[in-house]
């Protein structure tokens, strides 16, 4: 909550003018070495900085936590000793600089926060340049607009970006009852592929099934569910069946076995698939787009997929934070999410909201990858 404190300030002539001086609590992380574990902590700030040319300032409505990859921080020379915490943010615009022509005050807008942002997402007020919002439509609720948005920016990196859906194709989304593998299973079926998608429980399992259209012909929006909770069902063998021994066109994973389950490591999900298993169900001129950023393919791991003309993708959805050469193309995508999401073709998988109050013992589950949905700060 913020509070009004005194302030004052000199007016050109000499004059004093009193200006109430705005306190804020927003949170941030600290991780005194690396390895150790994060801890979250509530810090004071008092009033945000002049509003820069190209500045807009957003009220926030609700902001989306997400797991912090400090490592990826630390190599592109990022790290700070109080990192900012929630990035993907709603909000209403408050005040804009001289130089802004794609808002106004009162516009409601979403947008991610880019990777070197001073400002906390879990802040009342924050300060974004305009190129990181896009507006939202009033359909839209505070909660899912924030929910979505990265997922959403996820989903068509994958999909559109590095794999180039297509209607007829066969998609492949593992973990799909998982914020991400929803939306990205809703998009592939939207741009009319056939979803095939693993559940890590028997909750997952079920929640796919009941995945439908939202309009029209209610049926499934995934072909086969592949149970692989108690670790006996083998999905490459399952996915070729499914497709008469040709192979799936797109393989979206959520993490891969690097190694034999006697070599892996106690804390690796035993629920993962193998690398050679996903090589194995790909089909020709396939597309395997990873989560894995340590994957490691030994020669005839190369030469399987080269005699399948297949390719290996690796999804680093802040790839378009981390250049502005295609903002034209990232702004089209949040817009796009924005639509997806006011026409209910994407129905995100959320918790219930929670209070900033709350916003700390939620990071941590987050961080420690606990939650199983977005979890979403609402003010």
């Amino acid at each position: 909550m913020a509070t009004a404190g005194r302030g004052v300030a000199a007016r050109p002539g000499g004059s004093s003018r009193w200006v109430p001086r705005i306190t804020m609590k927003a949170l941030y992380c600290q991780q005194k070495s690396p390895g150790e574990e994060m801890t979250f902590v509530f810090q004071e700030r008092e009033n945000l900085p002049p509003t820069r040319d190209n500045d807009v300032k957003v009220q926030v409505r609700a902001c989306a936590l997400s797991w912090i990859d400090t490592k990826l921080l630390s190599e592109i020379k990022l790290e700070k000793e109080l990192l900012p915490v929630g990035r993907e943010i709603s909000g209403v615009v408050l005040e804009v600089g001289r130089k802004v022509t794609f808002f106004q005050p009162d516009d409601e807008v979403v947008g991610i926060l880019p990777l070197d942002s001073e400002e906390s997402g879990l802040c009342e007020v924050v300060l974004v340049h305009e190129h990181y919002l896009v507006r939202k439509p009033e359909k839209v609720c505070w909660v899912e607009a924030a929910g979505t948005v990265r997922d959403g920016v996820r989903a068509y990196t994958a999909l559109h970006y590095l794999s180039h859906v297509s209607p007829g194709k066969t998609v492949l989304v593992m973990d799909g009852g998982s914020p991400f593998g929803t939306i990205a299973i809703q998009l592939a079926q939207h741009r009319g592929a056939k979803v095939i998608s693993t559940a890590y429980s028997l909750e997952d399992k079920q929640y796919l099934e009941r995945l439908r259209l939202p309009v029209g012909i209610r049926q499934p929006l995934v072909a086969r569910v592949i149970d692989v909770s108690n670790g006996k069902i083998d999905v490459a063998e399952s996915c070729l069946e499914e497709t008469g021994g040709l192979g799936v066109d797109i393989v979206l994973d959520a993490g891969v076995k690097l190694y034999n389950a006697e070599d892996e490591s106690a804390s690796k999900s035993q629920l993962l698939p193998h690398k050679h298993d996903i090589i194995t169900l790909l089909g020709v001129g396939g597309h395997w787009i990873t989560t894995e950023k340590n994957l490691q393919l030994d020669p005839p791991d190369s030469h399987s997929l080269f005699l399948k003309g297949a390719t290996v993708s690796f999804l680093n959805d802040e790839i378009w934070n981390l250049s502005n050469v295609q903002q034209g193309k990232y702004l089209s995508i949040l817009e796009d999410i924005m639509e997806k999401l006011s026409s209910s073709i994407f129905r995100p998988q959320l918790d219930e909201p929670i209070p900033l109050y709350e916003a700390k013992v939620s990071m941590e589950i987050v961080q420690k990858n606990q939650a199983r949905k977005r979890q979403v700060i609402q003010f």
